[in-house]
């Protein structure tokens, strides 16, 4: 551990509250080391583990899955992987053809985006029931 930083340094650094880091600590995702005084001490691999941690929630990952993902034993950590990489496939699939609605939305000359057909085209799916939906985008199977 080459640098000691306080929990209040390392929360301000990353832009998160100290009851986040806490939070992790309580969940395993982190194991800082303790001062004579029992106070938390993040040293790099701390650093390191923390922005994982981040990239990894931006990602979509859940807190079970990071803490596969950080352990090195995990006999599922394949399988927790090449789900969560099936996940960002389907997500990124999602995002594609929000972004082309979005464009055609711009670009159309309708004055009401719901009565063009080809508006309409790209909510078909949602509209015949075959895409099964939740407020969080399309349900995964």
């Amino acid at each position: 551990m080459k640098s000691s930083q306080s929990i209040g340094d390392v929360a301000a650094r990353f832009g998160i509250e100290t009851h986040v880091l806490r939070h992790w600590e309580d969940v395993g995702l982190l194991r800082p080391a303790r001062d004579g005084a029992d106070r938390r001490r993040y040293g790099d691999d701390d650093l390191v583990r923390i922005a994982v941690i981040l990239r990894s929630k931006a990602a979509g990952m859940s807190l079970e899955q990071i803490a596969v993902l950080l352990d090195e034993e995990a006999p599922s950590r394949h399988e927790v992987l090449e789900s969560h990489i099936a996940d960002l496939d389907r997500r990124m699939r999602e995002m594609e053809r929000s972004r082309e609605m979005t464009e055609h939305a711009l670009r159309c000359r309708s004055h009401d985006i719901t009565q063009c057909p080809r508006f309409q085209g790209f909510i078909s799916d949602v509209l015949a029931g075959t895409t099964p939906w939740s407020l969080d985008g399309p349900a995964t199977a």
